[in-house]
């Protein structure tokens, strides 16, 4: 496994689970890169609306994959509770707000799409809205069961686990070479010698390792900001808030009050390019935060700056390497990421430890969309 933030913790939990003997490698220390910069919020929701993507790859197609986006979050907080995990989880609602991809009549027709596809759903005017959130002027659909954590802690608490069951962790270490073949696959270790192994999974975020085909996958900056506590002026249910916009606003809130904004995305150039922006980027944050809700106070205590793969869909390319005998990948995750890695996770292991998953198709390297 190359890879030791939540996408490698969570595969290299359930392949360990399935008793096989697992390495975990990365360059850095577990749960850095992206991961550290994960706003978490953990929806089925997918960045591209249900009925857009209907119309791109068929209605067909679309909905099995909110529906496996669904059973991801559903599953991984099934197997959060069971291995007891403290993680600062909470099961929240989402509340989607009209915007410039989906104004107020769409937005309807996309809750009719939901709906038909067994999706429960709300959908509110603007005076629900104003009612039970304090925003102004908006039409919103109300989704159930989405899931938010601690991205750090969470792939801390999956990695632990899979140590205890035997899992050895190496970091940091530079993958500086892949060998595959029919009968397994050598892993080069800069420096350190070589790791030899039956199947290598490359799990790596939006770090493309060379020879695996990006699939349309590109990187995205992002930007976020968390508040001061402040419990008194949080919306009551204290539902993950986003936008049918782009570039849209994503808000939740931490266990003890704080409040968590985040977008203004635009395509990745460099880290020291992005990181230069966060000081804009934070006023810009700022600003909508407090217009959107001005019950709260908007001003950032801390403030920053990540990166994340994103395919034309939003959704991940998981599988069989083309041309790569025994090598897999885990990537191009979009605004889903979590929901995504715990996906790749139940397809990965069903790949290699069974008959295959039944919706692998929908995901791997050779879908015909």
């Amino acid at each position: 496994m190359i890879g030791a933030g939540i996408s490698g913790a969570l595969i290299a939990e359930t392949l360990s689970e399935a008793g096989l003997d697992v390495v975990v490698i990365d360059r850095r220390a577990p749960a850095e890169g992206s991961t550290a910069a994960s706003t978490a919020l953990l929806q089925y929701e997918l960045d591209m609306p249900l009925s857009h993507m209907a119309e791109r790859i068929g209605k067909a197609r679309a909905v099995r994959i909110w529906q496996r986006s669904r059973l991801a979050v559903d599953s991984l907080r099934s197997r959060t509770e069971r291995l007891g995990l403290r993680v600062d989880a909470a099961t929240r609602r989402s509340l989607y707000l009209d915007g410039n991809v989906l104004d107020p009549a769409a937005l309807a027709a996309e809750a009719e799409a939901r709906r038909e596809a067994g999706f429960e759903v709300e959908l509110i005017g603007p005076a629900a809205v104003l009612e039970r959130y304090g925003i102004r002027n908006r039409h919103a659909i109300v989704g159930f069961d989405n899931y938010s954590a601690d991205p750090r802690r969470m792939a801390a608490a999956y990695l632990h686990i899979a140590q205890a069951r035997g899992a050895r962790i190496y970091v940091p270490a530079e993958v500086s070479g892949v060998e595959p073949s029919a009968s397994g696959v050598i892993l080069d270790i800069e420096g350190r010698g070589e790791v030899r192994a039956k199947h290598a999974i490359f799990a790596t975020g939006y770090e493309m390792l060379k020879g695996v085909p990006r699939k349309g996958n590109y990187i995205m900056s992002t930007w976020s900001i968390a508040t001061k506590p402040q419990p008194r002026a949080i919306w009551p249910d204290a539902a993950m808030i986003w936008e049918a916009s782009d570039p849209y606003l994503y808000i939740r809130t931490t266990p003890d009050g704080a409040v968590i904004c985040g977008g203004e995305d635009e395509e990745f150039a460099d880290e020291q390019a992005r990181d230069a922006k966060i000081a804009a980027k934070t006023a810009t944050l700022e600003a909508k935060l407090g217009k959107l809700l001005p019950a709260i106070d908007p001003t950032a205590a801390f403030a920053w700056a990540g990166s994340f793969g994103n395919s034309p869909l939003g959704t991940p390319t998981v599988g069989r390497v083309p041309h790569m005998p025994n090598c897999y990948a885990a990537m191009g995750y979009g605004g889903n990421g979590i929901t995504f890695s715990m996906m790749a996770a139940q397809i990965l292991r069903n790949e290699i430890c069974g008959g295959g998953d039944a919706d692998a198709d929908l995901f791997s390297f050779h879908r015909n969309f």
